[in-house]
């Protein structure tokens, strides 16, 4: 289970207390922002709220903009996250970059979409702060440690592969496109105030990669340095990433980010990890991480996995030493 090498300071002192818990316990990751907002069967008009009842784009689906047009919803979710029991809660921001909300025209947001993220997650720590401390029954005991990781998506492009069959040197963006849209949202998320940045659901090392280089520029350039997780999703039981690495293969790519974890999200069900968690256990001298889906969608694209099936497999993982971080993806809630 990682951890052969003592952690680096960072910056910000919550990003310490991050890596100093991380040698002495096990720590929880929220679980399926995605999965709880669909529970509320939202509408287009929920969506779109008063600010945006003229756009001329569709906008149902944009899950991140609810941050500006139900911000209550999404706080509320992670609230609900918290107070399950996660240490660690990801901002509503899988999609805000400018190549993902091109799909919407609402490229201008980006910036916006990101601090205001920040901002609900950080509110929704202090709430759960508060209400525990109202409700301890000795004052003297110390608040729980709660972390907000600034969620980085993989963009809905690839840079490695064509998605033109009958032209595979094309490419539907570049690695200075995806450079230039990371760098946006890593500096909006870090002045937002996150504790973590976290680049998740990695299908293409190499978009991974753009968005590892654009965050060290940005460390570089603002002097704030945090800790940076990393999860890939191994897309089926061949073993590999949609662009056909290893998870072997794929930590030497990015070892050179010298992450504070590395783990496998998505795609999966927890007990069918085992064999890559096991893999990236093996190479890696950092920690690991795992967020798996509630077993594979079903023939109604729902998940069967029960929350007492991830609970049992996830406790042989942790009795095995095989992760450090444990949360949920899709199909997930804080059951």
């Amino acid at each position: 289970m990682g951890l052969k090498k003592q952690p680096k300071k960072y910056t910000r002192e919550s990003g310490n207390r991050f890596a100093e818990l991380l040698q002495t316990q096990l720590l929880m990751l929220d679980g399926a922002m995605g999965t709880m907002i669909q529970q509320h069967h939202l509408e287009e008009a929920d969506f779109r709220g008063k600010r945006f009842a003229d756009h001329p784009s569709e906008l149902k689906g944009n899950n991140d903009l609810l941050t500006l047009t139900r911000p209550e919803l999404i706080e509320q979710i992670h609230i609900e996250f918290l107070e399950a029991g996660a240490d660690i809660i990801e901002t509503n921001t899988f999609s805000s970059t400018t190549i993902s909300q091109a799909d919407y025209g609402l490229e201008p947001l980006v910036r916006e979409l990101n601090l205001e993220a920040a901002k609900l997650a950080r509110s929704a720590i202090e709430k759960v702060r508060k209400r525990n401390s109202v409700e301890a029954t000795s004052p003297s005991l110390s608040p729980r440690p709660l972390f907000v990781a600034g969620s980085i998506g993989p963009t809905n492009r690839t840079a490695s592969i064509s998605p033109d069959v009958n032209d595979p040197a094309y490419r539907a963006v570049t690695f200075d496109d995806l450079v230039e849209a990371y760098t946006e949202q890593a500096k909006a998320l870090i002045e937002g105030g996150v504790d973590l940045l976290l680049v998740e659901t990695i299908f293409d090392t190499l978009n991974a990669k753009a968005a590892l280089f654009a965050i060290e520029e940005v460390f570089e350039k603002t002097g704030i340095r945090l800790p940076v997780m990393v999860s890939v999703t191994i897309t089926d039981q061949s073993g590999r990433t949609l662009s056909g690495q290893t998870p072997t293969a794929f930590w030497y790519s990015i070892e050179h980010a010298d992450p504070i974890s590395v783990g496998i999200n998505c795609a999966l069900g927890a007990e069918a990890m085992r064999p890559y968690l096991e893999e990236l256990s093996n190479v890696a001298p950092c920690a690991i991480s795992l967020y798996a889906n509630a077993g594979l969608p079903n023939a109604f694209g729902g998940y069967d996995d029960t929350p007492e099936q991830m609970a049992k497999t996830y406790g042989d993982f942790a009795s095995d030493g095989l992760a450090n971080i444990y949360g949920g993806c899709c199909g997930t809630t804080p059951d």
